[in-house]
């Protein structure tokens, strides 16, 4: 059976969800911060008769995260997100969301696969010894600048009013380093919630490259996270970007799937 979920299936929910706190950051966290009754974010749980919960499925806007431990109802899912978009946003554990592939009538876009990782331990950050900064709503220019610069990245243009509200609800949080008043490195957390936080918006002016800039900053910005109790996860597609993340402790968990 598949029904809407309420703040009362909550607890249950959490339960469920937490077995996998990294695979489920955004829904974890978007339960946080906007609960079950909204116009734009629901939540449907799939059940056996004797009521364990055995999928969850997210909608936010039209992006559509499912998430099950084992077989689930793709069609009546795929039905669900048919309602309301020609086009969805779909993303997951790639395991889960590619089995949307098949479902009928349900029309899906460009398909991208990246590693999903996640770090648990401080072990081996190591230290450094350039000034690194948390940002302050005052540096948000000074870090979009620096992110319009970079040919890998595609800056959102809501990107500063995003990065503002971040730090504002305390659901991100960026630090940076600095030569005489540019900003040479920064990276960034997203999505924070109770049990864990994504890593993005990693990177380095090309005139301060290989020069421990990006390294200093993420020691810093991963040491102030995991000390919270927090779990880091990121996703990545770069074997350069991959082996240092692994270098600083993050472990892969599997392969996450986005249409779009």
């Amino acid at each position: 059976m598949i029904r809407k979920l309420t703040g009362e299936d909550n607890g249950k929910v959490m339960d469920f969800l937490s077995d996998e706190p990294s695979i489920n950051l955004f829904i974890i966290g978007d339960i946080e911060a906007f609960g079950y009754d909204t116009s734009f974010q629901e939540l449907w749980g799939e059940f056996t008769e004797d009521g364990t919960l055995i999928a969850v499925f997210l909608r936010f806007h039209n992006s559509f995260i499912p998430y099950a431990k084992g077989s689930f109802s793709v069609q009546q899912f795929a039905e669900i997100m048919k309602l309301y978009s020609d086009r969805p946003v779909l993303s997951g554990k790639a395991a889960i969301v590619e089995q949307f592939e098949g479902a009928a009538g349900l029309s899906l876009g460009r398909k991208q696969r990246t590693f999903f990782a996640e770090c648990r331990t401080t072990d081996h950050l190591g230290s450094t010894d350039l000034l690194v900064k948390k940002a302050a709503i005052s540096d948000v220019d000074r870090i979009i600048q620096l992110r319009s610069t970079i040919d890998e990245f595609v800056v959102n243009e809501n990107a500063r009013e995003m990065l503002i509200q971040a730090m504002e609800s305390g659901t991100g949080r960026t630090f940076y380093t600095e030569d005489d008043g540019t900003v040479t490195a920064c990276a960034s957390t997203a999505a924070e919630n109770s049990l864990s936080a994504m890593v993005v918006g990693v990177c380095t002016h090309k005139n301060y490259r290989r020069k421990g800039h990006a390294t200093a900053v993420m020691q810093k910005l991963f040491k102030d996270v995991l000390e919270e109790g927090r779990i880091l996860c990121l996703f990545y597609d770069n074997p350069d970007a991959g082996r240092i993340y692994k270098r600083l402790g993050f472990k892969e968990i599997g392969m996450w799937t986005m249409y779009r």
